[in-house]
Formats: structure tokens, C-alpha cells, sequence
């Protein structure tokens, strides 16, 4: 059973940052890709950035140019730098970690950003 250890959220002014990290307990396999997703008071859970391995990246057109996301593989951890904050990305951000075909899910972590 792998295991996700999300750490950074927090309460930040707008226009600021935050980096988020995802640390995935060792597998025998490397993880196919590692992601974040976001989910705001009711609303439905969206994609924020994805890894995937090879290199590949895809971002919500939301975050584009504000968010970067990065993959440490000797170290199984996801990042997620977050700039130019805004209110509308108060959100709980969840690292998702695909490894064989099998969905893993963090515990969320909570980006509140305001004023």
C-alpha cells in the first residue's frame, strides 16, 4: 500500500506563494504520474498540474503561468509552486500518485488565500 504525505498548505495574501510537496511512501515501481487536484466548498474536484513520467506536464488553464509543478524521483516527491495567489484558489489541494494503473490519494492539504 503506497502512502501520500502532503506538507505547505496555509493561509497566504494574495499575490503570494506557497509550495505545496507530496512525498509517496518507496514502491517497487516508479510512479507513472503525480499530480494535484483541487476542491473548492462545493465544488467538484478539478486537475490543478500533473507529472508524468518522461517529463510530460499539463496544468489547468487557470494555473498556467502562475503554478509549477516539479517531480524529485529519487526522492518519489511532487511539488507544487504556487505564485500570484488568488482568492478563487482557496481550495483543499490532493496529491494523486498513479503507479501501475492504481490510484493513490493524499489526505489534502488546506490553501486558503486572502486578506
Amino acid at each position: 500500500q503506497v502512502q501520500l504525505v502532503e506538507s505547505g498548505g496555509g493561509l497566504v495574501q494574495p499575490g503570494g506563494s506557497l509550495r505545496l510537496s507530496c512525498e509517496a511512501s518507496k514502491s517497487m515501481f516508479r510512479p507513472y504520474s503525480m499530480g494535484w487536484y483541487r476542491q473548492a466548498p462545493g465544488k467538484q474536484r478539478e486537475l490543478v498540474a500533473v507529472s508524468i513520467a518522461g517529463g510530460s506536464t499539463d496544468y489547468a488553464g487557470s494555473v498556467k503561468g502562475r503554478f509549477t509543478i516539479s517531480r524529485d524521483y529519487a526522492k518519489n516527491t511532487v511539488y507544487l509552486q504556487m505564485n500570484s495567489l488568488k482568492p478563487e484558489d482557496t481550495a483543499v489541494y490532493f496529491c494523486k500518485v498513479v503507479i501501475t494503473s492504481r490510484e493513490y490519494w493524499g489526505q489534502g492539504t488546506q490553501v486558503t488565500v486572502s486578506s
